[in-house]
């Protein structure tokens, strides 16, 4: 399968105003997620982490081609000379329609995919231009993130004890009661001792701080929040979400060495500073959608029943503050070319 073929037919094209993207666009974004989750779910279990984030990609691309917008990627999978596809700075959908910003993800958790771990997801976010916040200069980013009752009284400069108790308070819960995910990384053993020897418990994943985070500002999820060092890019695309959601992320760019912290000075980034939801995504005419891969603890995964392919997905829109679960079956016949 290559990108060059018309899969036009399965995502007809809306009429759109030129002026900002509209309501009608969630649903047109949700289409290009399941259909990356769908060409990537054969992979899954398979041990093949590139062949599914290849299937992933192929499928997003083809589908953000009927998508009626004149797109840019802001998040992608890499620079040009790094990534055919998808890749920083191509245009993506029709070319009609409004301007828009996108951030792609067509698997968050290759690795949890290719073992057949839970919460791998393919995500896409799309904003008015201009309104996402450049990622290039720092990969990593400390973040911290949390739902909309604790929103107002955290502060990443805080000290983690205080933040947990914050928490806890706002929550209206003892602090042995608060559950804290952070990603199981070497350079998070201090911060994990902290949020232990604070009393608090830990939820320790080891990809996808996607899904973790918006599971922390949604109700019922078992998680309270998500602390700790992730990808800028990937605090974006959650910050999408957030803005539809209520909650908050916060972050502080993180270099990972001398060089990185020159290119972020150089970008003019202030070190130190902490950016909060508004600033990594300034408009509110914001979308974010995601189905699940494998299941998790926003979403089940992709599911085989005879002829059908079974999809949920999460599809935000953060103007209207509309959040959709959308439990799709597709006719595997239908599908054919995205799967193998």
């Amino acid at each position: 399968m290559t990108a060059e073929h018309d899969y036009s037919h399965l995502s007809p094209r809306l009429s759109v105003s030129d002026a900002e993207p509209d309501r009608n666009l969630a649903m047109e974004l949700v289409r290009v997620t399941e259909v990356a989750a769908i060409a990537s779910g054969p992979w899954v279990g398979m041990g093949d982490k590139d062949s599914a984030d290849g299937a992933a990609v192929d499928a997003m691309r083809a589908m953000l081609g009927s998508v009626n917008v004149n797109g840019i990627v802001v998040i992608g999978e890499g620079e040009k000379d790094e990534a055919p596809m998808l890749f920083n700075g191509e245009h993506v959908g029709s070319g009609d329609g409004p301007e828009v910003d996108v951030a792609v993800d067509p698997i968050d958790g290759t690795r949890l995919t290719a073992l057949g771990v839970n919460n791998a997801l393919s995500v896409l976010a799309v904003a008015e231009r201009g309104s996402m916040f450049d990622p290039s200069a720092v990969f990593y980013m400390e973040k911290l993130v949390v739902g909309p009752a604790a929103a107002e009284f955290v502060d990443l400069r805080l000290p983690v004890k205080q933040n947990i108790q914050l928490i806890a308070k706002a929550l209206n819960k003892k602090v042995s009661q608060v559950t804290v995910t952070v990603l199981d990384r070497p350079r998070h053993e201090g911060l994990i001792r902290e949020i232990r020897e604070s009393g608090a418990r830990t939820k320790l994943i080891m990809d996808g701080d996607v899904a973790a985070a918006i599971a922390a500002v949604r109700p019922d999820s078992g998680v309270d929040a998500l602390m700790g060092i992730g990808g800028t890019p990937e605090g974006i695309v959650t910050a999408c979400a957030i803005r539809a959601l209520g909650g908050v992320i916060q972050g502080r760019l993180w270099p990972k060495d001398e060089a990185e912290k020159q290119q972020a000075l150089d970008a003019g980034h202030e070190l130190g500073r902490v950016l909060t939801t508004t600033d990594l995504v300034t408009s509110d005419n914001c979308y974010f959608a995601a189905t699940g891969i494998t299941d998790g603890d926003l979403l089940r995964g992709v599911r085989y029943r005879g002829d059908r392919i079974v999809t949920q997905s999460l599809v935000m829109r953060a103007k209207s503050g509309t959040v959709r679960m959308v439990e799709a079956e597709h006719r595997s016949s239908k599908w054919e070319p995205f799967t193998r």
